[in-house]
């Protein structure tokens, strides 16, 4: 389940149509968007109508009941800007040669998101890290990174696995929403430990600045200057970066780690063409998988058997686990 709300982005942007200026608006929307958040904010509606998130309990409900059940390990480690992180280590039943890294979307946390996915990698054989971003959950954080940021906490995350478990555990990154821009826009690093053996990505969004432009052109009809433009600088001043400053789309030009690109055609939050955009730049081996009728988040419940079905193979093909 993820935190992607559009109910932010609605509350900053009733205010910004009766706002008398446009930078009031945009200080208005970006005060509800950019800060931490005091609480895991869920729209259901961005998922899928209320009979569907019945059926799409049933997969969730028991899978994290499994995973919180199992063995697992707290940890945590500091961000390149200082801030503690924190995630729960969940070893396989045996020995593994694979560790998933697992990133969650906007105002949610790592067990509300990862936890469905999880259970199917550890029943697999990998061990599994779930991680809470910066400025969601337990980690630390004023300001929420939406990609930008974090990317530079998964490749932190990266580096502790490798110190951990070595030179030969290869890594899976997994990611959902804005965790999937995440996952995406940490492959672009040059860096790159050789242990990331291939990413798969669940709705990303292209960039920030991509993804608030399409909601206020949907929602109120209005184009992204001047609010977005506003908005890039006070997010620079405060957050310490802008929407612009990284793309996936530069990302997936720049990787050569394979990438499984998922998205639900239903899509409203996050439209399907960004992960469309992603796939089409990709210059790393690469497959794509639209889920019909699946909203924001939703593929994984819509259809677990054929998304799953579709994960293994890709796996299987890159990088096998305990192979």
């Amino acid at each position: 389940m993820t935190g992607a709300s559009i109910g932010l982005l609605a509350a900053g942007g009733a205010v910004l149509l009766g706002a008398a200026g446009a930078g009031i608006g945009a200080l208005t929307l970006f005060n509800k968007v950019i800060p931490r958040q005091d609480m895991v904010r869920v729209n259901l509606d961005e998922m899928a109508d209320m009979a569907k998130w019945e059926e799409y309990k049933k997969v969730i409900h028991p899978r994290k009941e499994w995973l919180l059940a199992r063995p697992s390990e707290h940890l945590t480690i500091k961000s390149r800007d200082g801030l503690t992180l924190h995630g729960d280590y969940f070893p396989a039943d045996e020995t593994s040669d694979t560790i998933v890294i697992a990133h969650h979307g906007y105002t949610s946390m790592g067990m509300n998101d990862c936890s469905s996915m999880c259970s199917f990698f550890l029943k697999k054989g990998a061990d599994c890290l779930i991680v809470d971003n910066r400025a969601h959950g337990k980690s630390e954080g004023k300001y929420i990174g939406f990609g930008i940021l974090d990317r530079f906490d998964c490749l932190e995350w990266i580096k502790y696995a490798v110190s951990r478990f070595g030179e030969n555990k290869k890594i899976i990154l997994y990611g959902v929403s804005m965790g999937a821009t995440t996952v995406v826009m940490t492959a672009g690093f040059k860096d790159l430990p050789k242990n990331v053996k291939l990413v798969v990505s669940d709705c990303a969004f292209t960039s920030p600045y991509d993804v608030f432009s399409h909601i206020l052109k949907r929602d109120y009809h209005l184009p992204p200057f001047p609010v977005m433009n506003i908005n890039d600088e006070l997010c620079r001043r405060k957050a310490g970066y802008g929407f612009k400053d990284y793309s996936t789309l530069t990302a997936v030009k720049d990787t050569e780690v394979p990438i499984l690109f998922i998205h639900g055609k239903d899509d409203n939050f996050v439209p399907t063409y960004m992960t469309e955009q992603n796939y089409m730049a990709c210059r790393s081996p690469k497959d794509i998988y639209i889920v019909e009728n699946a909203g924001h988040a939703a593929s994984l419940y819509e259809n677990p058997e054929v998304y799953e079905t579709k994960v293994e193979e890709f796996v299987n093909k890159y990088s096998p686990i305990n192979a």
